[in-house]
């Protein structure tokens, strides 16, 4: 009875006892494989995703060291108004007068009647017909150069249209010993001058004296109105007409027709009466230039 009491283990009870310790510590096992297969794994996709963010984070910005520039605004700035430009204080420079701007030269209306010759000699001018020297002298008080108008008067005698280069006499600028004299005076003192051989020049023209040549300052200096060419071309009408009585030519001339070169031996500051203004007794061609005798 005592044996037959005592606990009697059944064979499930073992059976239950060891084959469940046994599928118990597999189950564990397994389960901590399957934990730790699975903590792998998470691991495995959070280091995949953090190196996919650094791989983002690479390619989408820039490196610390390089700082980016900032975006350009889309506002358009207002212009700025420029600075007006300071005045300057320096003076402007005066324009060049033109031909047609050149101040008029003023001429006095009457001098000392007294003359400074030119203390000067040049050579002869022409190579055939008579010798004739002369001086030149200008009236005191007058605002030209003696030495420059005697320069210009040889200039003038040596023209080849003028009376020397066609055998008409030979002239020579001498500071003494003159057959003639061309004196330029102002108009009172050649009215004075020319009264004396009887002629009547108004304060306007020139004549030729008893000992030589007497030009008004006046046409000298602004030319004559009925003359085309420049004070300075009417200067060679002056010296060629009265250097002509000088040679002989006694009588004026007329215009020799319409359209036609008046002569030097005209009184052109007359009237022209249809021909044109010439300041040289021969045209380019080397014709003498002539006309109808009037005086």
């Amino acid at each position: 009875m005592g044996k037959r009491g005592a606990p009697v283990r059944r064979r499930g009870d073992r059976r239950s006892g060891g084959a469940g310790t046994r599928v118990t510590r597999r189950g564990r096992l397994v389960l901590s494989t399957l934990v730790l297969m699975g903590v792998s794994l998470g691991a495995g996709v959070a280091l995949a995703h953090f190196q996919e963010e650094r791989e983002e984070a690479a390619t989408s910005s820039p490196p610390s060291a390089t700082p980016r520039a900032p975006a350009p605004s889309t506002t358009t700035a207002a212009p700025q108004p420029k600075p007006k430009p300071t005045p300057s204080k320096k003076p402007k420079p005066k324009p060049t007068p033109t031909a047609t701007e050149k101040k008029t030269p003023t001429v006095p209306q009457s001098g000392p009647g007294t003359f400074t010759s030119v203390t000067a000699s040049g050579r002869i001018t022409g190579t055939s017909g008579t010798l004739r020297r002369y001086r030149v002298q200008i009236e005191d008080g007058v605002d030209l150069s003696a030495r420059g108008t005697a320069e210009e008067i040889e200039a003038i005698l040596a023209h080849p249209r003028g009376w020397a280069a066609h055998g008409r006499g030979r002239f020579q600028l001498v500071a003494s010993n003159a057959d003639f004299v061309i004196r330029i005076a102002t108009p009172d003192t050649a009215d004075a001058l020319c009264a004396r051989q009887g002629l009547d020049t108004h304060g306007e023209l020139n004549c030729e004296t008893a000992d030589g040549v007497v030009v008004n300052l006046k046409r000298w200096m602004l030319g004559s109105p009925t003359f085309a060419g420049p004070p300075e071309e009417y200067r060679h009408l002056i010296i060629n007409h009265e250097v002509g009585h000088e040679i002989g030519i006694r009588q004026h001339m007329g215009c020799g027709g319409p359209g036609k070169l008046a002569p030097a031996m005209m009184q052109q500051i007359k009237g022209l009466n249809g021909c044109r203004s010439n300041a040289f007794p021969y045209d380019e061609e080397g014709i003498y230039i002539t006309g109808p005798i009037v005086s």
